[in-house]
């Protein structure tokens, strides 16, 4: 268990709408949080590297110095910010995929330990759908818009196992409630038993 707390930084993934005028008043605060406690929790923030209820928690996470990535859609800087009209700000790295946006969601999900989802309409709920389809860990935050019923919807009406997904109101019991999961996840990996090393030979004479 000592290596699980000691080892790879947890990389954290929070998708949502990148305009935001159906999101209410307290999705920038909560999307800011978001970025705060991640980085309170040592973990790596991942996004799709777009502007609104992600940028914000990029915003939040530099704001406590923390690390955020982005994952953009575009082939390069020039396309990203001539092309697509992202931005560069809040992120100490972005990766250029070339994908375009679906393409671009599936590599950005699969790039993460766990999801965390904000405010949002289609292109959140596919990415939803994407870390659905992988098992991940997944936090669903409640708010004044109605992101978290359509996934409540979508997850009644799939009778499939909900089980790796949670949701709550406040950002910071939804991270460390999906980080206990990736913790559980991680730990279900690791070998049962220990791992025998080879003694060198003792040298003679």
């Amino acid at each position: 268990m000592e290596l699980l707390e000691q080892g790879q930084k947890i990389k954290l993934g929070v998708s949502g709408a990148a305009e935001t005028g159906h999101c209410g008043i307290d999705a920038y605060e909560k999307g800011m949080e978001l970025g705060r406690q991640i980085a309170a929790h040592g973990a790596i923030l991942l996004t799709g590297a777009t502007t609104g209820f992600p940028m914000w928690s990029a915003m939040g996470i530099k704001e406590a110095n923390g690390i955020s990535i982005g994952v953009s859609p575009a082939s390069s800087e020039k396309e990203h910010v001539e092309i697509y009209n992202l931005p560069l700000e809040y992120m100490d790295l972005i990766l250029y995929t070339g994908f375009g946006f679906p393409g671009r969601d599936i590599i950005f999900t699969h790039s993460t330990d766990g999801m965390l989802f904000g405010c949002g309409r289609i292109g959140t709920v596919h990415e939803f759908t994407v870390a659905f389809e992988d098992g991940k860990p997944m936090g669903i935050l409640e708010g004044s818009w109605e992101t978290d019923e359509v996934i409540k919807q979508i997850l009644d009406n799939g009778h499939r196992s909900s089980e790796n997904i949670v949701f709550d109101s406040d950002p910071g019991r939804l991270v460390e409630k999906v980080i206990e999961l990736v913790k559980k996840e991680r730990a279900s990996r690791m070998p049962t038993h220990t791992p025998v090393i080879a003694q060198a030979p003792q040298e003679i004479g």
